[in-house]
């Protein structure tokens, strides 16, 4: 496990480090930070390198004298990003972001070009966030014997405030759910990945462990994959991150009369808070949902604060 563990941690820092700029490259590999505890790499042009670890952010070299980024620099990663074809990237572009090799997110800023009304795509890139993507095996495991009967999983939604690992948290359910083990019995599950945060798919095939039984719709809105998983592949879960619009809801709500059971995460500090949100709020009033989770901000992902049943019934708190 420790040796797995090692080779795991060597592969994620091999993949951040070789998209970006051999000068870049040097000072980080030079300041040596742990690939699990890294989060973010930041690039501006004309600013300088900026790393987030363990919720800290950091200068590189130093604050007293910091690498400042250069248009060249930032040429060069979006080169190695983009594998020299930035126009191949286009439809990826035009939704703010990248997802490259080990599921890490590559958000970009800079010139955007409008096309009807329309993002078409962004130019002129002077700004690059490099999101780290990190699995946490088992931070599930104390959440699952709540939003399960009979071995069947329970209608969830998960209410977070941002940066508090709802998505972590989602990943380990549905790898676990899928599997299956002696809280659930494993089933096909159906993942509409909108934003490539769930799966990090990389041509297609997801980068993270989402167990044995799933089928994911990667950069697909959430409304139309929900309704495009169940006539083409039957799955008994669904599960979305992030729904917010009314397309969504409706979609969450035709999903449930299907026969599907539904896991999803909106954004939220509390419960109160979810029920004031237009047609969501609705939902909740009918009990469409069978259970609540709320999450908090604490030392590891998916800390938990509340579970609650449909009538607001408190299960478990901390």
């Amino acid at each position: 496990m420790e040796r797995s563990d090692r080779r795991q941690k060597t592969e994620r820092g091999e993949q951040i480090l070789s998209i970006l700029a051999k000068s870049v490259r040097k000072i980080i590999q030079e300041d040596k930070p742990d690939p699990k505890e890294l989060q973010e790499i930041r690039l501006r042009t004309g600013q300088p390198v900026r790393i987030v670890c363990s919720n800290r952010e950091r200068v590189l070299p130093s604050e007293e004298a910091p690498h400042i980024v250069t248009k060249e620099e930032m040429r060069e990663t979006m080169d190695y990003i983009s594998h020299y074809s930035l126009y191949a990237y286009e439809n990826e572009l035009k939704q703010g972001f990248l997802t490259i090799e080990g599921g890490h997110r590559v958000g970009v800023a800079g010139k955007v070009i409008m096309e009807e009304e329309k993002v078409k795509n962004i130019q002129y890139i002077s700004s690059v966030n490099i999101r780290i993507s990190h699995e946490v095996i088992g931070c599930a495991d104390s959440l699952l014997p709540y939003i399960t009967k009979n071995k069947q999983v329970c209608h969830t939604l998960i209410i977070s405030p941002p940066c508090c690992g709802k998505t972590t948290l989602i990943r380990d359910l549905i790898r676990q759910i899928s599997d299956g083990n002696q809280y659930v019995k494993g089933c096909s599950v159906g993942v509409v990945d909108e934003r490539s945060e769930l799966g990090g798919c990389y041509l297609g095939i997801a980068q993270n462990h989402l167990g044995s039984r799933t089928d994911i719709l990667d950069c697909c809105p959430k409304a139309e994959g929900m309704i495009m998983l169940i006539r083409s592949m039957s799955p008994q879960v669904i599960a979305v991150d992030e729904i917010g619009t009314r397309e969504d809801i409706h979609a969450v709500e035709y999903a449930m009369q299907c026969g599907c059971k539904l896991i999803a995460s909106v954004h939220g500090l509390d419960m109160e808070e979810a029920k004031n949100k237009p047609v969501l709020g609705e939902l909740i009033r009918r009990r469409m949902f069978e259970r609540y989770v709320v999450l908090g901000n604490g030392e590891h992902p998916g800390v938990i604060r509340g579970i609650y049943d449909e009538r607001g019934s408190v299960l478990c708190r901390e």
